[in-house]
């Protein structure tokens, strides 16, 4: 029979039931779990010996990434914050289920030193560093400007955009010619929310970053691209990144998209891979959107 199916009914279609958690969420006890590809990816050896670096690797879209990496050949260091040490800890089963070293690294990308540290420590345990897969983020929305604190203000600028800039930073040092950076914008990047006033804006940011970091990178023979998602079923998204009266309806009700469901990880695991590999090697400056037909042009 062969491999095809209707995009439309890939993944779940029924309603999400409401459920929060405190930011930053734990995947393991949403209903129901996000799929990140724990059981269907099927790696071919695209990223074999490779060092990769991921940032939000516990859960969501980073995970996704990060064991799909693995499974490609690559050894793999997470970045997560400490409330997530249980969904870390499954990914690192799954890596090393795979032969592939995996490296923990707890901590909070709005800290400058912070950064620095876990670029350091990343590429002295899995022996170099050439992948850096930047995909934490932080999302809470706040349907009016005169109630967005000053303080989640910076703290989503430093997390989303400003790390960003750290790790580059502190990374370049060790970054090998053919080495491939790979941030995360979004379709908010494109068609913004009213409710996610400064998360849509690190979006637009993370989109001319990466543009323009591509062209300052090229002649060291580093590309840099970028993967915008649209709406994604992961722990952003029930910690108050969408209020809780969107969630039965996401992805299909508000933001509805083409597909008509939400989008699941494991459907963005492949990009990752071909922009890490050098499958893409003639691509950079790059935004690859995945967004389930929403328009980002």
């Amino acid at each position: 029979m062969a491999n095809i199916q209707n995009p439309r009914t890939q993944y779940t279609t029924e309603e999400f039931p409401k459920q929060y958690q405190e930011a930053p969420g734990v995947q393991n006890q949403m209903t129901p779990v996000p799929d990140c590809g724990e059981k269907t990816y099927k790696g071919s050896g695209k990223l074999e010996g490779r060092k990769a670096l991921v940032t939000g690797g516990d859960s969501g879209i980073g995970r996704a990434a990060a064991i799909a990496y693995a499974r490609e050949g690559a050894d793999v260091a997470i970045n997560y914050l400490p409330a997530e040490q249980s969904d870390a800890d499954e990914v690192k089963q799954l890596i090393e289920a795979e032969g592939r070293k995996a490296v923990l690294i707890p901590g909070d990308l709005s800290d400058e030193a912070f950064n620095k540290e876990m670029v350091e420590k990343a590429n002295s345990e899995l022996g170099g560093l050439d992948i850096l897969a930047l995909v934490a983020g932080k999302q809470q929305a706040v349907k009016d400007i005169a109630d967005l604190p000053t303080e989640q203000l910076e703290k989503t600028f430093q997390v989303n955009v400003y790390s960003m800039y750290w790790t580059v930073k502190a990374a370049l040092p060790y970054l090998p010619e053919g080495a491939s950076i790979i941030t995360t914008s979004s379709v908010e990047g494109f068609d913004p929310s009213p409710m996610l006033l400064d998360y849509s804006a690190t979006k637009f940011a993370i989109i001319g970053f990466t543009k323009s970091l591509s062209k300052q990178l090229a002649d060291k023979g580093i590309r840099v691209n970028s993967v915008a998602p649209g709406p994604i079923w992961t722990a952003l998204q029930i910690s108050g990144g969408q209020p809780q009266e969107n969630i039965p309806e996401f992805g299909k009700g508000t933001p509805e998209t083409p597909i008509g469901r939400a989008g699941q990880p494991a459907e963005l695991a492949s990009v990752y891979v071909f922009l890490a590999s050098i499958e893409s090697s003639y691509v950079t400056g790059q935004i690859y959107s995945i967004t389930g037909g929403m328009t980002t042009a």
